[in-house]
């Protein structure tokens, strides 16, 4: 029957919502505005950049992160920035589907380095901000490639703390924000924990949410987003 599907609900570019004429995610006109991340990247949190090989970035040397490492496939901004919007802000959830299914292909060498038992969980929203909006766009998204790569889905982070939305805050504050924010459950304790949001920027919830997960015991954690913001 997917046949009648596509008839009534007919693939469109996650970007613009323009119906495609062949199968893809973005139509040509948006495709032409993807970024993938270039490969000159800091290989811990993956800030792009060029760094001397095997050296990280000035933020990831002054202050180590507690994840192993950070990966996106794409640069935020263009038709990626404009799906990422369109999933968190503008009441399209169904959207995380096809961007899961993107994010399973485009970061499958990242995944095919992880543990082989890593489980994935999302960076969550707090529970008034998840009120507001009627869906966690991160959750959506980790349940999505959960189901596209075979890995167990867990939800191993609780938002105890109701924090502003960090765009527009300097780094400063961006880690104020965030500090203490998130809970982790037991369950975690021994698991190597894959993190799914869908923008990186300065890495402060990252840290967060990966410092709570390492201190309730768990062997490792890896971040990887949808897209990941130029900072430096």
């Amino acid at each position: 029957m997917s046949w009648v599907t596509d008839l009534l609900f007919p693939p469109a570019c996650v970007a613009c919502a323009r119906v495609l004429e062949a199968e893809g995610f973005f139509c040509a006109e948006c495709a032409q505005q993807v970024e993938p991340l270039p490969d000159e990247h800091c290989p811990r949190c993956a800030e792009p950049g060029e760094f001397p090989p095997g050296r990280v970035c000035q933020r990831c040397t002054e202050r180590p992160p507690p994840f192993v490492r950070a990966f996106a496939p794409f640069t935020h901004g263009g038709a990626i920035a404009r799906a990422i919007h369109e999933l968190k802000y503008e009441d399209h959830p169904e959207l995380a589907r096809p961007l899961g299914t993107l994010l399973a292909k485009e970061a499958r060498a990242f995944l095919d380095a992880l543990p082989v038992r890593a489980v994935v969980a999302a960076i969550p929203l707090h529970r008034r901000r998840l009120e507001q909006r009627r869906y966690d766009q991160a959750e959506l998204l980790a349940v999505e490639l959960a189901g596209r790569t075979g890995r167990r889905h867990l939800v191993a982070l609780e938002r105890t703390k109701a924090t502003q939305r960090q765009v527009g805050l300097s780094e400063a504050a961006r880690d104020a924000n965030v500090s203490g924010a998130f809970a982790a459950r037991a369950e975690v304790a021994g698991e190597d924990v894959l993190l799914v949001d869908d923008v990186f920027t300065t890495g402060a919830t990252a840290r967060a949410a990966a410092g709570a997960l390492k201190a309730a015991g768990a062997a490792s954690v890896h971040v990887l987003t949808l897209a990941r913001a130029f900072t430096l």
